[in-house]
């Protein structure tokens, strides 16, 4: 039976779209070059025989004569800079019309209907920020009122943060849940609600990634979907089955680091993952058909992109790039590995967003020989290569 397993590097893109103007980039921007450069190189030594430094001249990866895997950049058809419409498209949906954003927040009908149907009593912030920085600021006054810290940023985000000692996680769970519900009733075309849990940890506000959940709009119909709908299993590990809003997932396993997804994801691969745990209801006991493992590792972005971090960045891809080395055997002629990223958050320049960026594409299998794919229109190729090895 064939299988496909996805490793999407979050944020790792590869150098300005044509069009990065339009979204507010600089052509300067290069999330994995600048992050090179920055750290005088990277030691990477499994994507660089997979052929990642054969796509560009980034320091310290080196160049192969004969790459493992097949190599080559992939260019956005869709209008966005952001994990949901990237992640759509590598998975074959093309969103056409761009999400909303709020640069001046949102809009006063909404922030009541969310004050009036959650029983908050009120908001704080309503405005574009970053997540330390506006939890940092607003601490003190969230403990006084209880009332939930509501941002954006130039991403379309609804995102709610709350201290869990102080306001208990099923309740900002529920509050998510009931945004995300006005959003859809009032087609605001908002991609994400974002719960954004945090604890104070030595005196200071710390966010909790593995509560983290995502609540995005319902897709359309996706490769996953067609791979559910033909008998197989589709494994979402990390923020998977946030960003598909469930839609086509058979099993999904959150997680709180790139480390636990990485070893998650080598379990799966081995067939050591007990699927039983993670199935869905709805889920037949076994695949009857090809199967997908989907995995996002975020700490590329949400912990070093957004935070200007690019030694901690490099130390992210290096850590993957470890993980690489017990992936990459375990790999069968039955499996395609693909790696590839969803848009770019380059930490190097000014601003803590995303960046509009071209992402790289590594296909790896001991059936398929190693070659460069140049330039691609559309992550949606990944849904296609992906279509032709499962069926």
């Amino acid at each position: 039976m064939k299988r496909a397993i996805i490793i999407v590097i979050d944020s790792m893109g590869i150098g300005a779209m044509p069009d990065c103007k339009d979204f507010n980039d600089t052509p300067e921007c290069n999330t994995l070059r600048n992050v090179c450069r920055f750290n005088h190189g990277l030691k990477v030594p499994n994507l660089s025989k997979m052929g990642l430094g054969n796509i560009q001249d980034f320091e310290g990866i080196v160049k192969t004569d004969k790459s493992i895997a097949q190599y080559g950049t992939m260019l956005e058809k869709s209008k966005g800079k952001d994990t949901t419409t990237g992640h759509w498209e590598i998975a074959g949906l093309i969103s056409e019309k761009p999400f909303a954003t709020f640069p001046d927040g949102f809009p006063d009908e909404l922030i009541r209907k969310f004050i009036e149907e959650t029983g908050c009593g009120g908001v704080l912030a309503n405005r574009p920020a970053s997540g330390t920085a506006i939890i940092a600021e607003l601490n003190e006054e969230h403990h006084k009122t209880k009332f939930p810290i509501v941002y954006t940023s130039a991403d379309s985000v609804f995102q709610i943060a709350v201290d869990t000692d102080l306001i208990p996680l099923e309740t900002l769970y529920n509050w998510c849940e009931i945004a995300r519900q006005i959003l859809d009733e009032g087609k605001y075309n908002v991609s994400r609600v974002i719960a954004r849990p945090y604890k104070i940890i030595d005196g200071k506000p710390v966010r909790i990634s593995k509560d983290r959940r995502d609540y995005s709009m319902v897709p359309s119909h996706t490769l996953l979907n067609e791979i559910k709908d033909r008998g197989g299993q589709v494994i979402g590990i990390g923020k998977i089955e946030d960003i598909f809003s469930k839609s086509g997932i058979t099993h999904a396993i959150h997680t709180g680091s790139n480390k636990e997804g990485l070893e998650l994801t080598l379990k799966a691969i081995k067939n050591e993952l007990n699927l039983e745990e993670i199935a869905y209801k709805d889920t037949i006991p076994s695949a009857s058909e090809g199967s997908l493992i989907f995995t996002n590792l975020v700490d590329t972005d949400m912990l070093y992109g957004h935070r200007n971090d690019a030694e901690g960045y490099g130390r992210a891809i290096e850590e993957i790039d470890r993980y690489l080395s017990d992936i990459l055997p375990a790999i069968s002629k039955d499996d395609l590995l693909i790696i590839t990223a969803d848009h770019g958050c380059d930490p190097t320049v000014e601003g803590t967003d995303h960046t509009r960026e071209m992402v790289p594409l590594l296909i790896y299998s001991p059936a398929v020989e190693g070659k460069a794919l140049g330039k691609i229109t559309g992550f949606d190729y990944v849904a296609k290569v992906i279509k032709d090895w499962i069926f």
